[in-house]
């Protein structure tokens, strides 16, 4: 097998070519949230949504199911099209009222591979800030890595586990993790209508606010995704906008 880094490298740059080359001009989907903040005894929240949205640029149409209001701006909690190992932002605000997610898409990472040089006595690791190892279960043809930050990792979020699914040689599972806190994400993917998108995601992290520390989880399932190639609600009309900056992303919400 090759060295885990390369071939985690070499992952990467195939997931940029899916990610640039397969994107879906717009999407439907319904997703179902469930939201669970452990204070006050603990108080639970189900978002159900009906989500038509512009990819590119992560622009969605968003009813409240069976019969609730719309709202309009960035798909809650991510857009299921989407690819870890790009250069996204991510950032939430909650307590035990409201939950706001900014959640900024970003272009996908393409890295130079080196060449095989059989003149080279030392190799050294390909990352600097971060240190992927094969899992025990790990095989050639579904490889398992588990990533471990690095002093260069930072405060950031960072890709902790992945899984790759022996027949689509496309991760199955991704997990990320903040260094330096206990946020946590889990991405469980598929391939839908030749798509590679988010089909279930996991989110924990604990939240201090107003004087009180308490641990703030979601649940999402995605499901009856439609990849329609003209615009399926006349708000999403027109080019897509240049992906938005940090500052102007819109924030997504919910309600506990």
């Amino acid at each position: 097998m090759l060295g885990p880094d390369i071939a985690l490298a070499a992952l990467i740059n195939r997931l940029a070519n899916v990610y640039d080359t397969s994107m879906p001009p717009y999407m439907t989907f319904k997703e179902h949230t469930h939201i669970a903040v452990s204070v006050f005894g603990g108080k639970m929240k189900d978002v159900d949504r009906s989500v038509a949205v512009r990819v590119p640029d992560d622009y969605a149409v968003m009813q409240d199911l069976p019969a609730g209001g719309t709202n309009i701006g960035s798909a809650f909690p991510v857009v299921p099209f989407f690819d870890p190992f790009s250069t996204f932002s991510f950032s939430y605000f909650a307590n035990p009222k409201k939950i706001d997610i900014t959640f900024v898409p970003g272009d996908a990472w393409q890295l130079p591979l080196p060449s095989n040089d059989p003149s080279v006595d030392v190799v050294v690791p390909y990352f600097s800030f971060i240190l992927p190892r094969y899992a025990p279960d790990s095989t050639e043809d579904a490889p398992h890595w588990v990533i471990d930050p690095t002093p260069r990792t930072g405060n950031n979020f960072y890709i902790s586990d992945v899984k790759v699914d022996a027949a689509t040689q496309l991760p199955s599972h991704i997990e990320l993790t903040q260094n330096g806190s206990d946020m946590t994400m889990g991405l469980d993917y598929s391939i839908v209508d030749s798509h590679w998108v988010v089909t279930h995601g996991t989110f924990s992290s604990t939240q201090r606010a107003l004087g009180m520390s308490f641990k703030v989880t979601a649940e999402t399932t995605y499901s009856e995704f439609t990849f329609p190639t003209t615009p399926p609600d006349p708000r999403l009309a027109g080019s897509p906008r240049p992906r938005p900056s940090a500052s102007a992303a819109p924030t997504a919400s919910a309600s506990p």
